[in-house]
């Protein structure tokens, strides 16, 4: 006799919660995330769907396959994913799981997945995010950004979390979590207009930009004085 999985069908698609590195692509026109464990080569986007990390022709998620994309139940589940050493730079998502999926005791294993909500942690100083910088490692192809305050962001390649908002597209929510809590109000949505939290954030990015900028012309500055 052969068992069968019970099958729902819910009226909404349910909700989980992971953790991902927010990535860029190297002519930085594209925003996703990448994985932490299974699948973590593979950036996906906001509106995704996952294949087979073995290279196998069936659908994900399959029964005798570990594919697809994972998430958990509940929010303190995935946080409690971020006091790693490991994890500490990744940000936390809300997803919707879409289309087909399997239902473990503490979350689901599934095909296809809509990004709803990031909400970024502190930069590592301890100030709160005001954007995404380059973080010193990537895939082929994208480069891994980290949390960074104005001040920590210097000369790196970076984007505000609205920027990146946009540039991941289909509704993305970008939320700055405050220092040292993962849990805050008010998140920055890519269409939504900006308040007054997330234009000083802005200022301040624009501002330590302008003061790295500037320093490095006080040195060229001083390399002409001293060659004349």
């Amino acid at each position: 006799m052969r068992l069968r999985l019970p099958e729902e069908r819910p009226t909404e698609p349910p909700t989980g919660y992971k953790i991902a590195h927010p990535v860029l692509s190297q002519d930085g026109t594209r925003a996703g995330f990448t994985g932490v464990s299974l699948g973590g080569a593979l950036p996906y986007g906001v509106l995704d769907e996952a294949g087979c990390v073995y290279g196998r022709r069936h659908r994900a998620p399959h029964r005798r396959c570990d594919c697809g994309f994972h998430c958990v139940n509940e929010r303190a589940t995935a946080e409690a994913l971020l006091c790693t050493a490991e994890h500490r730079a990744a940000v936390l998502l809300e997803v919707s799981v879409l289309g087909a999926y399997i239902r473990f005791e503490r979350g689901f294993r599934y095909g296809r997945q809509r990004v709803r909500t990031a909400t970024v942690g502190p930069c590592v100083c301890g100030a709160v995010a005001g954007a995404l910088a380059d973080a010193g490692w990537g895939r082929p192809g994208w480069r891994a950004l980290s949390a960074a305050c104005a001040g920590c962001v210097r000369g790196r390649t970076s984007l505000s979390l609205a920027s990146f908002a946009r540039l991941a597209g289909d509704g993305l929510r970008v939320r700055a979590a405050a220092s040292g809590v993962m849990d805050v109000t008010g998140g920055l949505g890519a269409t939504s207009g900006l308040g007054v939290s997330e234009l000083v954030a802005e200022a301040a990015l624009l501002q330590a930009r302008l003061d790295w900028f500037q320093s490095q012309l006080a040195r060229l500055d001083e390399r002409g004085t001293q060659a004349g």
